[in-house]
């Protein structure tokens, strides 16, 4: 059996939905093998037992031939000792089969969201990647998980065939014939169902992401009384789900009954033809009673024949949305020729605004936009979309670089970081090596620590909910100081810290990135009168660059900005 997570899950096929399945497929053949061994096995051992029956009926029971009789029952004890022990590895097979093929999903898209990193979010929406992890990733599995079953069936019917040939050449051509007739009759559902069931997959895509933005905003939606509304638009939402489900449920339904009425009826065909042979003398009454044993046991085939077929069109919508986001580029990409690396200590420079971050300095960036900075922050640490190559690192383009390398030596720690669930002293050190004390006592965030009754052990809820906003934002923050990055931009840290906390974290950065280049987006005068120096963002461009002291005096567009000062007051002066 194999061992999961596995060390390595390929690169995937993701040009067509049937190509990636197959792909799935090669991947995991050992296990299909042997899951289809055993399959043919124990179904095999199920076709052959009316046979034996039969033999045991006339050879023994109608000419009286106990030794006969012994002999037969011995055979069919064996065969159901075979069937057992089949049974119970198919079985094993088919689970390590679903689990292999889950893992293997779980693990691609895994690495695909840490390959695309900011890019995601913006090609896909959260919803569809849930949907990945809760319910693609099943129908995947589960079409591996009735190959095993699949490929038992398909052998059984030609064993039976060949069987009722050697007994009745009629019987025989009625199973070859109507076998595939009625596989036939399902046929025509299969083309709906799988259309209606890729409309029910995207929309249970977007109600899993209208509620992953309710659950993610609802204290401001409490906030400005918009819980109703939302909700009110999450209940249209899941009733058209619904109806959708429904839809699909009406073909699923229509595909169930005649997995049940086509194989009885087949029965009853078969059993027909074989009770008037027997009442002409054309075959034995144990031939007769091993005709409705495969007549029954033929229903096991079909069924399975009819499920595999379901399940194949539900895997081929589920990987249509996984190969989706499988074939998804992330923006940031490695280039042909990568530059050498830039000397540490290097200034950095923005060439579309016009700021230069001076290397072991702490830069301040002030904008009556908070988005206009956050995104020249991003662009900082070719974060923003879409990446350029206007940012220089001692003078060469970020582009040009090793996206490894620009990520590991410029941190951008925005107000949307979070944490994820786990212990938190894993949470706030993601190398292993970093101060995490010191962090914690520059963030102002020791308090929090001490409040917890494990400590750094402590298992965080997801997102960190059980965290106030306050507490969250100078966990976050730590977590950054922790990196120790030889640039770190940070975008408004303090922006959820009361008065006093922003100043004792105000006066600590300094001290704690001395010697590093720091930059802080923030209007709080706080903050910025602990900065080295201060560049104000207008309209896309630095307009004026001095000590906040400086700029209070000289600059009336920056005082505005930091007093929040109207143009009156400004004029008045």
């Amino acid at each position: 059996m194999r061992r999961l997570p596995l060390d390595h899950p390929g690169e995937a096929e993701t040009g067509t939905p049937g190509g990636f399945l197959w792909w799935m497929a090669r991947q995991q053949w050992r296990t299909l093998v042997g899951g289809m061994f055993f399959g043919i096995v124990w179904m095999s051992a199920q076709a052959v037992m009316p046979a034996v029956i039969g033999h045991a009926i006339d050879d023994g029971i109608a000419a009286k031939d106990r030794g006969q009789l012994l002999e037969w029952a011995a055979v069919l004890f064996a065969i159901g000792l075979v069937q057992a022990v089949a049974g119970i590895m198919r079985h094993r097979f088919a689970v390590t089969n679903w689990l292999i093929a889950a893992y293997r999903v779980v693990q691609l898209v895994t690495r695909q969201a840490t390959r695309l990193g900011g890019t995601l979010p913006r090609k896909v929406s959260t919803g569809e990647v849930v949907a990945i992890g809760t319910n693609d990733l099943s129908h995947v599995g589960q079409v591996m998980d009735v190959s095993a079953r699949f490929a038992g069936a398909v052998v059984s019917f030609f064993v039976v065939s060949v069987i009722l040939l050697n007994t009745s050449v009629t019987l025989g051509l009625v199973v070859l014939v109507g076998v595939p007739l009625l596989m036939l009759g399902v046929a025509p559902i299969l083309g709906p169902l799988q259309r209606r069931a890729a409309h029910q997959r995207h929309l249970m895509g977007r109600l899993s992401n209208t509620a992953s933005d309710i659950v993610g905003g609802l204290r401001v939606l409490r906030g400005i009384g918009g819980e109703q509304v939302f909700a009110d638009r999450y209940r249209r939402e899941s009733q058209t789900t619904r109806t959708a489900g429904v839809q699909v449920a009406k073909l699923q339904s229509v595909l169930d009954a005649l997995q049940v009425f086509l194989p009885g009826l087949f029965v009853v065909v078969v059993v027909w033809i074989g009770a008037r042979y027997a009442v002409e003398g054309s075959i034995t009454p144990g031939e007769l009673v091993a005709f409705y044993g495969y007549s029954a046991f033929l229903m096991i085939p079909l069924r399975t024949a009819t499920e595999y077929a379901n399940k194949v069109i539900r895997a081929r919508v589920a990987a249509t949305r996984i190969v989706h986001v499988l074939s998804l580029e992330p923006e940031v990409t490695v280039p042909a020729e990568i530059a050498p690396s830039p000397a540490a200590g290097s200034d950095l420079v923005d060439t579309r605004t016009g700021l230069v971050v001076r290397a072991g300095l702490l830069t301040a960036i002030v904008s009556e936009q908070p988005d206009d900075s956050a995104e020249l922050a991003d662009r900082l640490g070719m974060a923003a979309s879409p990446v350029d190559d206007e940012v220089r690192l001692g003078g060469v383009p970020l582009t040009s670089l090793h996206p490894t390398e620009v990520r590991e030596r410029i941190v951008v720690s925005d107000t949307a970081a979070m944490f994820f669930s786990g212990r938190l002293g894993d949470g706030l050190d993601l190398s292993g090596r970093g101060d995490v004390a010191r962090a914690l006592d520059t963030a102002s965030a020791a308090d929090v620590l001490e409040a917890l009754p494990d400590g750094l052990d402590t298992v965080v809820a997801e997102r960190g909910r059980t965290f106030s906003g306050g507490q969250r934002q100078r966990l976050v923050l730590a977590r950054a100081l922790t990196t120790d990055p030889e640039i770190l931009v940070l975008v408004e840290p303090t922006s959820a810290v009361d008065a006093h906390t922003e100043a004792r974290i105000a006066s600590r950065l300094r001290g704690h990135r001395e010697g590093r280049t720091t930059v802080v987006t923030s209007t709080s005068p706080l903050m910025l009168d602990a900065a080295d120096t201060v560049a104000l963002l207008d309209g896309g461009r630095i307009v004026a660059v001095g000590t906040h002291t400086e700029l209070l005096e000289t600059s009336p567009a920056y005082r505005r900005v930091v007093t929040r000062e109207s143009e009156l007051e400004v004029t008045t002066r």
